[in-house]
């Protein structure tokens, strides 16, 4: 028995998420769906991070342990001809029977991205979210800081979230950035793991930073707080990506 890890990108836009649902399409069944047609072999695939509807992801990976006598080569190429053209795998690599995408993950990293020109781009509209006003990534950024190092992150977790929300956060950043001279917004969090909905409402607690609408210490009071009722809104899914998983 083999163990073969995948890197996987995918537009969200129309999936329910990545993980399987029956009510609606989703990266985990499209490929299962693609593995069980390359290799006739039916099974399940492990993904690192569970991503909501309308996320996207550039460095998504998933582990499969498969009997299958394919290559390497001949399984990258083999899944992202059968899969659809919203998703395909980068790459695929050997490893250990003991790896497994999500539990043997040591760190994560999303990026957010905002369209913050003062006309919302059409080619952006499903992949930033558009703000007008004009946002201030230096304060952000400072903002951010704060972030860093172990917390309970529960000001920041989505309803229905379980278990512990202790994470441990190694990047927090903030910076201007460009897409066909589109000014855009990139805001960068890294951590061992991540709650439900954790980026997309530390963002939506960022964006009023960013307008002057809250202060640079309203971040570490709604941190310290521990209270959801605290911090901003949830930011809509579209402007999310997952962008690596590291191991070991």
């Amino acid at each position: 028995m083999r163990n073969i890890a995948l890197k996987i990108e995918y537009d969200g836009t129309d999936f329910v998420g990545s993980q399987w649902q029956n009510n609606g399409r989703s990266v985990q069944g499209e490929l299962e769906g693609a593995w069980q047609q390359l290799t006739q072999e039916q099974r399940r695939i492990q993904l690192a991070g569970r991503t909501d509807a309308g996320v996207h992801a550039r460095g998504q990976v998933a582990n499969v342990r498969t009997e299958t006598a394919h290559d390497l080569p001949t399984i990258q190429r083999g899944l992202t001809a059968i899969l659809p053209e919203d998703v395909a795998v980068l790459e695929a690599w050997e490893v250990g029977p003991d790896f497994h995408a999500r539990h043997t993950a040591i760190r994560r990293d999303y990026r957010f991205l905002i369209d913050n020109g003062p006309v919302a781009s059409p080619l952006l509209r499903r992949h930033a979210v558009h703000v007008g006003g004009k946002l201030q990534a230096e304060a952000v950024h400072e903002a951010m800081q704060v972030l860093l190092g172990t917390h309970d992150f529960a000001a920041f977790a989505g309803a229905g979230q379980a278990g512990s929300t202790v994470r441990t956060c190694y990047m927090a950043s903030c910076q201007v950035i460009a897409a066909w001279q589109q000014p855009l917004i990139a805001i960068d969090i890294a951590a061992n793991a991540f709650l439900r909905h954790m980026v997309r409402n530390i963002v939506g607690t960022l964006l009023p930073v960013g307008g002057n609408r809250r202060g640079n210490d309203d971040l570490a009071a709604v941190l310290a707080s521990r209270d959801r009722r605290r911090a901003g809104r949830t930011a809509p899914a579209h402007g999310l990506y997952l962008m690596s998983v590291s191991y070991p």
